[in-house]
C-alpha cells in the first residue's frame, strides 16, 4: 500500500539531514493538513536548525488559527525554554490577538533571553491598546538587561508601542543603576530618530551620562520629542 505524499511529507521532518526536514516542512505547509499540526508543533520544540524551524512556523500560519492557536498557547508552559520561544514567536506570525491573555509576566520576564525577546516581540503585535501602558511598565522592568541583542529588542518592542513609554522612559533616566540609565537613554534617542541604529543611540547614550544626570528641562525635552515623532509618523 503505498503511503500518501502527505504522510511521506511528514515523516521528513525527523530525518537527520536539515535540507530534508525543510523541504518536509515546506510540503506540509504548501498542502496543509490538520492531522499534522499537533507533529509540527512538537517539532518545533526540537529542531536544531534555525531555517527549518522558520518553514515550520510558516506551515503553522497555513493552518486554520482555531487549530493551531490553542496549541501554542499549550507550549508556552512547557519546560523547554525553545518551545516557549517558537511558539512565541509563531503566535507573534498568526497575529490572532485573542493569544494576548497567554502573554503573561513571566515571560516578558523570563530567564532565558531567547524567550524573553520573543515575548516581547509578540506582545507588541498582539496588545490592545488599551493594554499598552501596562505592557510598557512590565517591559522597562528588563532596562539594562543581557547583552546587546537582548537590549536592541527590548528598546524595539518599547518604541513599537508608541508614546505610553514617556512615563517609564521618564524613570528609567533617572535609575540609580547606571545600565538601565544608559539602556533607557539609547531607547529614547531611538525613538526619536529609529533610523540611527542602536548603536548611535548607546554612544549618544555614553556621553550624555558622562555628562551627568538629565535635568527636568531635560527629560521634558526627551517627552516632546517621543509625542513628536508619534504626530510625525502618523
Amino acid at each position: 500500500m503505498t503511503m500518501p505524499r502527505q504522510d511521506t511529507a511528514f515523516q521528513g521532518l525527523g530525518d537527520s539531514r536539515s535540507s530534508v526536514r525543510l523541504k518536509a516542512a515546506l510540503a506540509v505547509g504548501t498542502t496543509p493538513d490538520p492531522r499534522f499540526v499537533d507533529g509540527l508543533v512538537e517539532r518545533c520544540a526540537v529542531e536544531p536548525d534555525f531555517y527549518v524551524r522558520d518553514m515550520l512556523t510558516w506551515a503553522l500560519t497555513r493552518h486554520p488559527a482555531s487549530m493551531t492557536v490553542p496549541k501554542l498557547v499549550e507550549e508556552l508552559r512547557s519546560e523547554r525554554a525553545q518551545a516557549r520561544s517558537q511558539a512565541l514567536h509563531t503566535l507573534s506570525k498568526i497575529g490572532d490577538r485573542g493569544a494576548w491573555p497567554a502573554i503573561t509576566r513571566e515571560l516578558l520576564t523570563d530567564a532565558d533571553d531567547e524567550v524573553a525577546r520573543s515575548a516581547w516581540r509578540t506582545a507588541v503585535v498582539l496588545v490592545p491598546d488599551e493594554e499598552k501602558p501596562g505592557l510598557a511598565t512590565v517591559l522597562a522592568t528588563q532596562f539594562g538587561r543581557g547583552e546587546r541583542e537582548t537590549q536592541v529588542s527590548l528598546s524595539r518592542a518599547l518604541v513599537a508601542l508608541g508614546e505610553v513609554i514617556v512615563p517609564v522612559l521618564r524613570a528609567a533616566m533617572t535609575d540609580p543603576d547606571p545600565r538601565v540609565r544608559q539602556h533607557a537613554i539609547a531607547t529614547e534617542r531611538l525613538s526619536r530618530d529609529p533610523e540611527a541604529g542602536f548603536e548611535y543611540a548607546i554612544e549618544e547614550a555614553k556621553r550624555i551620562m558622562a555628562l551627568g544626570p538629565p535635568s527636568e528641562e531635560a527629560l521634558g525635552s526627551a517627552e516632546q520629542e517621543v509625542l513628536g515623532s508619534e504626530g510625525r509618523e502618523g
